[in-house]
């Protein structure tokens, strides 16, 4: 990765890296003097939860970190809370105090979406939740392109919360893949924070 950066940067490349990693950071000082912006997923501030959600990925609090070091070193930074899972990880108001805290500029969200490996793992690990989910997703939700979607009124909901959220802690805010832009305030993704 590091090689790859160096060749970006020789090229005066715009990078946008979006990860789930904490060896991030080991680039800091190429990143810095790019044109690069980096966006960390992080689904909860809770340890166990993150444990259960996405096992082998490095800790929420590791995470944190990472985004901590990256603002630090005037890298721009980016997170995404990405799949909300109601009944799950859909009141995550203290994770975006701590995004903010560690300097995120740009919060990009979207709901889970099913397909049916992730639903057979989510239907083992959370029962309780899926038995809630099962007639959000399968009775009133959508179908769009091979995944189900929870119903429009609702994604609109828990995703105008969210907005609502990254305005509270001065956070420009983008969800992606939902059919509901008009919540964007910035792009989707976080793009637009690759210095120009």
């Amino acid at each position: 990765m590091r090689q790859c950066l160096q060749i970006l940067s020789a090229a005066d490349c715009q990078i946008q890296i979006i990860t789930k990693s904490d060896t991030v950071t080991r680039d800091a000082d190429i990143l810095q003097n790019m044109h690069s912006m980096v966006s960390v997923t992080i689904t909860t501030e809770d340890n166990n939860l993150a444990e259960l959600l996405e096992p082998n990925a490095p800790s929420p609090t590791e995470r944190l970190k990472a985004v901590k070091i990256l603002a630090a070193n005037s890298i721009p930074t980016a997170a995404r809370i990405d799949p909300i899972i109601p009944t799950v990880n859909d009141h995550p108001e203290r994770l975006v105090a701590l995004l903010a805290e560690a300097g995120v500029k740009h919060l990009t969200c979207s709901t889970y979406k099913i397909k049916p490996d992730n639903w057979h793992r989510l239907t083992r690990v959370f029962p309780e939740a899926a038995h809630t989910l099962q007639p959000l997703y399968f009775d009133e939700g959508q179908k769009i392109g091979g995944y189900r979607y929870l119903p429009k009124e609702l994604r609109l909901t828990m995703l105008n919360n969210m907005r609502l959220l990254a305005a509270k802690y001065g956070m420009k805010f983008g969800t992606c893949r939902e059919g509901l832009s008009h919540l964007n305030t910035a792009t989707c993704d976080g793009s637009w924070l690759i210095r120009a």
